[in-house]
């Protein structure tokens, strides 16, 4: 008797099991009436469905699509504080947080966990705070997506600087590794305004109280240019160990010294000039869904959708919101800014390639069995089941 995916909406699947009567997302077409064979918790085969053909799982239609793969996560964060003086266990907002990133789609999840020691911030960004988040993040128990850690290094923090190379001695080789610089004035917040307007939503200052504030941290910050070369270097040296992510980068200048020193990714660059250079060294390019979803920056850079449609966008990341993944890429899709297999590939395969994960991203024989079954309505798309091996590395 054939089960429909409601049957393990609560529970992880088995290992072997065959899906059919599915819309299957191949990486260059969407493959009608398919059915998916699962063994071992791998694929084994993805072909069309002969009537008659036993199956176990009856997927009623719904499209077909690899796990998504989230390569840059603050959404933990924000879980762990969901108001200024509101902080939550690290623990429950692990928990709490998992159930978003199923509702999303999301099978694999890197966590933003920032080094850096920067108490003139409203957000709790300390390093006994990353030592914490990355403690829980090791230690979760059952997890039901597979959690991995995206390290985030503010060059301009010895502190952040020094607990970051005593944690990297501890991880494997190939950890992600994302470094950014957040003075206003460049990078992120070229135009200090958008900062300056940050601060007064976060803090509830006036404009004069929000531009003073603004003065007194780029001071602060400008008075540790040595420790932000001290990181640079850093970071060349330990390029071969790791996949470095130049975050925010500006101009094909920074991509350029990006890659003198390492570099693998370009993550969120803020203009059309930086993403075409990082293209044109081969580096894969991450751009914001949430920017797509809203068709520009709330920072005033550069259009993720604009970028898209330029090809020079090879994957997108979460940043702050999950379900914003599945319905960026198919709102793409169904613009017709690109196809719906090289949308999917935003959220999937991209990614995958940004963190260096060759076992998923893709439906093709032999990859993790990380399956997500969605039903496309208009104008957002709704996550059905997702059938996935969660935390099994």
């Amino acid at each position: 008797m054939s089960m429909t995916t409601e049957t393990w909406t609560l529970a992880a699947p088995p290992l072997d099991y065959v899906l059919a009567n599915v819309r299957a997302v191949l990486p260059d077409q969407v493959l009608d009436d398919a059915r998916i064979v699962v063994r071992d918790g791998r694929i084994a085969a993805v072909e069309r469905h002969t009537p008659g053909t036993a199956y176990d799982v009856d997927g009623q239609g719904l499209l077909a699509l690899p796990g998504l793969v989230d390569t840059h996560s603050d959404g933990l964060e924000n879980e762990r504080l969901p108001r200024p003086g509101a902080e939550l266990p690290t623990e429950f907002a692990m928990l709490s947080f998992e159930g978003k990133l199923r509702a999303a789609g999301v099978t694999t999840a890197y966590h933003g966990v920032s080094f850096t020691e920067n108490p003139r911030r409203s957000l709790t960004r300390t390093v006994s705070g990353a030592e914490a988040m990355c403690a829980t993040i090791d230690t979760y128990p059952g997890a039901l997506v597979e959690h991995r850690i995206l390290y985030r290094l503010d060059v301009r923090s010895p502190e952040g600087l020094a607990a970051l190379k005593d944690r990297l001695d501890l991880v494997p080789d190939g950890a992600l590794v994302s470094h950014e610089d957040h003075t206003p004035g460049q990078g992120q917040y070229a135009n200090r305004a958008y900062y300056e307007r940050w601060v007064k939503g976060r803090q509830g200052m006036t404009d004069g109280e929000a531009q003073e504030y603004t003065d007194k941290y780029v001071a602060d910050r400008d008075s540790r240019l040595d420790v932000r070369a001290e990181s640079l270097a850093w970071l060349g040296t330990r390029s071969a160990r790791i996949r470095l992510l130049g975050h925010d980068p500006v101009s094909a200048t920074e991509i350029d010294e990006l890659v003198e020193r390492g570099g693998a990714v370009a993550e969120f660059p803020t203009t059309l000039d930086a993403a075409q250079a990082a293209r044109d060294h081969g580096l894969p390019v991450v751009m914001g869904a949430p920017n797509v979803l809203r068709g520009n920056s709330h920072n005033g850079n550069v259009s993720a959708g604009e970028a898209v449609r330029r090809g020079l966008v090879t994957g997108l990341a979460s940043d702050y919101l999950p379900s914003g993944l599945l319905a960026a890429a198919l709102m793409l899709a169904e613009q017709g800014v690109v196809d719906l297999p090289a949308a999917v590939a935003l959220v999937t395969s991209g990614p995958a390639e940004v963190a260096g994960l060759s076992d998923r991203g893709r439906l093709a024989e032999g990859l993790r069995a990380d399956l997500v079954l969605v039903e496309p309505r208009h104008p957002w798309p709704v996550v059905r089941s997702v059938l996935s091996m969660g935390g099994v590395r």
